[in-house]
């Protein structure tokens, strides 16, 4: 477990307020940290880039990736503005970040963001979104079949084949 930083927390929180003069983009900023250094930033451009997962967890983790050529982060802690949403959990996990820091919790997002219309904003009704993200597609809402898994099966055999040697 890594010890907390105040300074990465501030930057987190710096990324998050460029939003309040950067168009297309909300208040959700977050850094990636390996030894000490930051190694991945990002923020929330949803609107801007018409990419409802480009969140600041999402981003600074793709920045991370990027930056040192990998897709394995651990070892990283994350520092973020709000408490992650399903999606960047779930991203931060396959990732592999090893210990989270995050400022406001999504009742306290909730709270500040109540009134503001949707059309400002990319609405995310985080109860559902993890409700459906933990259930087996047959349990979801999403309505989903399985279809030529046959077909799909032998590609990943395939593909697997090739790189055990």
């Amino acid at each position: 477990m890594t010890m907390y930083r105040d300074e990465f927390m501030q930057r987190a929180l710096a990324l998050s307020a460029q939003a309040l003069d950067t168009p297309g983009t909300e208040p959700f900023g977050a850094v990636v940290v390996k030894d000490g250094a930051v190694v991945g930033e990002g923020f929330n451009h949803s609107v801007a880039h018409f990419d409802p997962t480009s969140h600041g967890e999402i981003e600074a983790i793709r920045d991370a990736c990027r930056n040192l050529k990998t897709v394995d982060l651990a070892g990283c802690t994350l520092y973020t503005s709000c408490e992650p949403c399903a999606l960047c959990a779930a991203a931060m996990h396959i990732a592999g970040i090893g210990q989270l820091y995050y400022a406001a919790s999504m009742v306290q997002s909730g709270a500040a963001f109540e009134g503001v219309p949707v059309a400002a904003r990319h609405p995310i009704d985080v109860e559902a979104l993890r409700a459906e993200a933990g259930a087996p597609f047959a349990a979801r809402a999403l309505p989903a079949e399985q279809r030529r898994d046959a077909e799909a099966v032998e590609i990943l055999r395939a593909w697997a084949a090739a790189r055990r040697g």
